[in-house]
């Protein structure tokens, strides 16, 4: 009897990604700037937890476009978009941007993000 009061009576789901076009890649290559520009300036300035938090801002949104933007479809047409995702990650992660204060580590994310960027743009095309 008790289960019975306490289950759900009326089980939903909802689907997130509106067609309003919430979703675009700018903010993860705004962040991705920041990061690199911290690095060019790391000489000048021994406190990386700035370059640390923009790092974690560019893989959140990177992994928001991922997992709620890019759909199926997508990566059907775009066979190598998870592979991009997932290094472009990991690049914003310890091996790479955070963990690192190379300038080039920034600019190959920031290459990573325009490659998904140009990817984005064709799938708002269709």
């Amino acid at each position: 009897m008790l289960r019975r009061t306490r289950s759900p009576r009326l089980v939903v789901s909802a689907h997130c990604d509106l067609p309003c076009g919430v979703y675009d890649p700018a903010q993860a290559r705004i962040e991705a700037e920041s990061v690199k520009a911290i690095m060019e300036k790391y000489q000048d300035n021994e406190d990386l937890q700035i370059k640390e938090q923009r790092a974690e801002l560019v893989k959140h949104h990177l992994w928001v476009l991922w997992t709620d933007y890019f759909k199926a479809p997508h990566f059907e047409k775009y066979p190598n978009l998870h592979q991009l995702f997932n290094e472009a990650t990991k690049q914003a992660g310890a091996a790479g941007a955070k963990g690192k204060v190379d300038p080039a580590d920034g600019q190959k994310l920031l290459d990573q993000i325009a490659e998904i960027d140009a990817i984005f743009w064709e799938t708002k095309k269709a």
